[in-house]
């Protein structure tokens, strides 16, 4: 095991190699960095939210753009010469705990450890008009864009994921709107106690399938329906298929409802040595709730690597 240096990269080695710069990704590399540990984070690709135009919930970052999110944090990741940010694809990944080949661009590099911050993909349903919007006025997170268009006339299209959140998050959306609509899309059918919550929250149901989205991006206008029904409507929420990157589905981890499964402590995945946070590996997905699970990754990393440093005398 190589001695533990203060500058990154010696002989193409690193403590952790980190696939992903977005908040996960880099709150898990300033907290290895600052651990002194050898860090090398890979950040290349288009972000997943590449339609947002802000960040929100993050605190004293509120409202901050996200490629000025990224560039603050590859500013104070600077101030540590054991971590490199390297714009790079990671396009494979190889060996086991405490020497793993980690294939990133044209080069190939030993890691002890490896923290895979990937994000999802978010599978778009085919809808007219739906991608023109999607960021503008069709949203995934209330947390996330809710004040900035409240009391406005919301709807949720239901498109295909898990049903049993249907009725719970028409009932959230109320929180900041006084008008909304459920869409079934004709792929929902509420129960009796469902169709009775609906009601006496003021949701209104629309069973029928959506045929588009009428409005001139950003601007949504109205949610029109197969027979002809139009439904005015400025902002929409819906949950789209998602799923892993290539990368993430080839090294075989093992997952649970479509998320990499990992321990709720350490967040090791089911691959020892390899650990996941962020979108990835929950439903529950934020900015800062990817940063803090980044965090919660690179303790439980560093816990056991200066261990096992320690321990065999190279520290």
């Amino acid at each position: 095991m190589a001695q533990l240096s203060e500058s990154a990269g010696e002989r193409g080695s690193y403590d952790v190699v980190i696939v992903g710069g977005g908040p996960g990704g880099l709150a898990a590399a300033l907290a290895l960095g600052r651990a002194r540990k050898r860090v090398l984070l890979c950040d290349a690709g288009p972000r997943r939210n590449a339609a947002a135009t802000q960040i929100h919930n993050f605190v004293t970052r509120d409202g901050t753009p996200p490629d000025e999110f990224r560039g603050i944090g590859h500013q104070q990741l600077a101030a540590y010469p054991n971590v490199q940010v390297r714009s790079v694809h990671v396009e494979g990944i190889a060996g086991t705990k405490g020497a793993f080949q980690v294939k990133a661009g044209a080069e190939t590099v030993e890691a002890l450890r490896v923290l895979l911050c990937t994000g999802l993909i978010d599978e778009v349903p085919a809808l007219e008009g739906l991608r023109d919007l999607w960021g503008g006025s069709v949203f995934q997170c209330p947390y996330c864009h809710g004040w900035e268009v409240r009391d406005r006339r919301w709807g949720y299209l239901v498109s295909g994921a898990d049903l049993s959140h249907v009725i719970p998050f028409a009932l959230l959306l109320r929180g900041w709107a006084r008008e909304v609509t459920l869409f079934a899309n004709g792929m929902f059918e509420p129960l009796d106690e469902a169709r009775d919550q609906l009601r006496a929250a003021k949701v209104r149901f629309e069973k029928a399938p959506v045929v588009r989205l009428v409005g001139r991006a950003p601007k949504l206008e109205a949610v029109e329906l197969e027979g002809g029904v139009s439904v005015p409507c400025d902002t929409l929420f819906t949950h789209p298929p998602q799923r892993q990157v290539d990368l993430v589905r080839a090294l075989g981890v093992a997952l649970e409802e479509g998320f990499v499964r990992v321990d709720p402590l350490s967040r090791e995945t089911s691959i020892p040595g390899i650990y996941a946070a962020g979108d990835l590996s929950t439903r529950m997905q934020g900015a800062i709730l990817a940063a803090a699970a980044g965090v919660q990754a690179a303790a439980a990393m560093n816990m056991e690597l200066t261990r096992e440093l320690a321990l065999s005398g190279a520290l």
